[in-house]
């Protein structure tokens, strides 16, 4: 099944394009329908969302990267249109679309050793980067980061379909790491957010959660293992000889990839 039939996409964004040669379909997330756009003038990027809360993290993501575009040198995707439908609770955002696969799909197969460190260790520098990157005064909020990613939890656990649980959700509140110094963070840093091409780094997507926040979440959830990644401990100190610290042990960890990240 396509998720985004070519008649669909609103008009604007179609003259914007003009002529499609090919749409395709990669491996999708839970918020958004995205094509992969072709056509006499390149690729694109097109994302969907449907509903309130699914639109308001698109519209976030576009609001993020247009600031990221005026006031960084980050490697990001620039944003070409956004068009809201509100008559049936849709979004559409077409945006640049940057070469390379995700770290994931890059490691999956990569045996090489040196290659493999040099992804991770990248891997790290780029989000020590990120984190020393001056955050857009639009995107620091009046209430403390931690407190609004609460507050939300509690919303998606009785709106959303989340993965934690009541229970959880008072242990997070009632277990709340000390206070750490700010910075910007991308608020999803994965390997399945971060592009490689021929072992460099290309580009960072899904900017939909950054904001003025604790490092550390970004730290906690770049290192959860997945198949064939960060799987052992040498490949956690790589990254960190990139990122240049360890500011996390197993307690902070947990609380973020364990506990609040269950909400989100």
């Amino acid at each position: 099944m396509q998720p985004i039939q070519i008649g669909e996409i609103p008009d604007e964004i179609g003259e914007y394009l003009k002529n499609i040669n090919s749409i395709k379909f990669p491996r999708q997330g839970y918020t958004s329908d995205v094509g992969i756009i072709h056509n006499h003038q390149g690729s694109y990027v097109l994302k969907r969302t449907k509903g309130e809360w699914f639109c308001s993290l698109l519209k976030r993501e576009v609001s993020v990267l247009n600031c990221l575009a005026k006031e960084t040198k980050l490697l990001i995707p620039k944003v070409k249109l956004f068009v809201e439908q509100k008559q049936n609770s849709q979004c559409w955002a077409l945006f640049e679309f940057l070469q390379g696969d995700t770290i994931r799909l890059a490691l999956k197969d990569e045996k090489n050793k040196e290659t493999r460190q040099e992804i991770i260790f990248n891997f790290g520098k780029l989000l020590a980067d990120i984190h020393s990157t001056p955050c857009p005064e639009e995107l620091i909020p009046n209430k403390n980061w931690l407190e609004q990613m609460i507050s939300q939890a509690h919303s998606n656990l009785i709106n959303n379909e989340v993965d934690g649980t009541k229970e959880l959700l008072e242990q997070v509140i009632k277990h709340r790491p000390d206070h750490y110094k700010q910075t910007f963070i991308h608020g999803d840093f994965t390997i399945d957010n971060v592009l490689v091409s021929n072992g460099k780094i290309t580009g960072v997507i899904d900017w939909g959660s950054g904001a003025y926040g604790d490092p550390r979440y970004d730290v906690s959830l770049a290192i959860r293992p997945k198949p064939n990644v960060f799987e052992n401990e040498i490949e956690k100190q790589i990254f960190f000889e990139g990122y240049g610290e360890n500011m996390i042990d197993d307690k902070i960890y947990d609380y973020f990839v364990n506990g609040l990240y269950e909400f989100f």
